[in-house]
């Protein structure tokens, strides 16, 4: 028996991923970065504003790592499938301030990635001390997968 070319052509079309249909990147959900850092973003609402938490794999303090607030906006508009955002991490555990940005892709095997840039400001006490307050840094985030329990 042979398969009519109607068929043949629907079985592909179900097995194949759409090659015009690009798939969208999206904020929400948990992430992990090139240094092990962990931040979850919750839902982002109709003007693209969103929070969320981040529990950093690095410090240069000596004090107790703990999670951190964040706060962010992304591009909203509904047709962008790779949408630009950024985001204001407060640290919890130290006197200084990290600011992202950065856009959401998906690559060619279907994973969602967020590439992005950073500067970090920490405090010092004296003006002639502001050389060495703003740090800079790129970073990758790889989407977690879901957590069943």
């Amino acid at each position: 028996m042979q398969a009519s070319p109607v068929l043949l052509a629907l079985a592909l079309a179900l097995v194949t991923p759409s090659l015009s249909a690009e798939r969208k990147c999206v904020l929400t959900g948990s992430w992990m970065n090139d240094l092990g850092s962990n931040m979850t973003i919750s839902t982002v609402n109709s003007r693209g504003e969103f929070s969320g938490s981040y529990l950093t794999a690095v410090t240069a303090t000596n004090n107790k790592i703990k999670i951190s607030p964040l706060q962010g906006s992304q591009q909203y508009r509904n047709q962008l499938n790779h949408p630009t955002f950024g985001f204001t991490v407060n640290w919890s555990f130290s006197d200084s301030i990290t600011v992202f940005t950065g856009q959401c892709f998906v690559d060619k095997d279907g994973k969602e990635i967020l590439k992005t840039m950073w500067l970090l400001r920490g405090t010092v006490d004296e003006l002639d001390d502001d050389w060495k307050a703003t740090r800079v840094g790129v970073n990758t985030f790889i989407r977690l997968p879901l957590r069943r329990e």
